[in-house]
């Protein structure tokens, strides 16, 4: 059977783009080595010609350094031609890219789109604002609750603010007169001096005076008293 309708060849992929890039990049390389050889075969040739007189062996040098020259030519045309289908195929590799990250950008864009309607029929907006206006009610509950709950117990709520205005007008003016700037209910109690309140004379100091006409027949103490008799003492 194979002989008589033959074998079916394989066909092999295209190359991609990457492929064909790479392969004249190594052709590119290529070329720059061999342009790398010529300058250096013309800077030796150079040097010689500098060396050489004129003459036959001269012109012989310029020959050879002539062929060289137009070989480097050639190898440089190549090398430029490479670069621009270099450029080129970089130029499809970026356009291909950015269409295969456009294709996954639509295939994300539309699954989240169809995600997010799936959400949207769960949500009522209706129900959203009636959540946010009971809120706000059960706000304005709390904050009275809290008004109620601090309000302040014994103080009259019918206080006349300029008779307070006037007991801290006065409190303030006793604040300046007294005790520098401390009121007279806030500085510490002064022990009274009972001897300027009875008006009290002082005790006497040393030896009494001995009245005329007495002789002390008595001694004295050591606090300046009359010496009591032992015989009193005996009793």
């Amino acid at each position: 059977m194979k002989r008589v309708f033959g074998i079916k060849k394989e066909t092999q992929p295209p190359p991609s783009v990457q492929d064909a890039s790479d392969r004249i990049n190594k052709r590119g390389e290529t070329v720059e080595e061999k342009i790398k050889k010529l300058d250096s075969e013309l800077a030796r040739y150079k040097e010689q010609l500098k060396k050489t007189r004129p003459g036959p062996a001269q012109e012989a040098l310029k020959a050879r350094a002539m062929r060289v020259l137009k070989q480097k030519r050639m190898y440089e045309g190549q090398r430029d031609m490479l670069h621009n289908q270099t450029y080129n195929l970089d130029q499809v590799s970026f356009a291909a890219e950015g269409i295969k990250d456009a294709q996954q950008t639509m295939v994300a864009l539309k699954s989240a789109n169809k995600e997010l309607k799936g959400v949207m029929k769960t949500v009522n907006i209706q129900d959203v604002d009636n959540l946010q206006d009971e809120m706000v009610d059960l706000m304005d509950v709390s904050n009275e609750i809290q008004e109620t709950l601090g309000r302040s117990y014994g103080v009259p709520d019918d206080v006349d603010e300029e008779e307070l205005m006037g007991e801290l007008d006065a409190l303030e003016a006793d604040m300046e007169t007294e005790g520098e700037g401390v009121p007279s209910y806030l500085q510490p109690d002064k022990e009274p001096d009972l001897d300027s309140e009875l008006n009290l004379p002082s005790a006497p100091m040393g030896h009494a005076p001995t009245p005329a006409g007495r002789a002390n027949t008595q001694a004295d103490d050591e606090l300046g008293l009359p010496a009591v008799p032992h015989a009193s003492l005996r009793g």
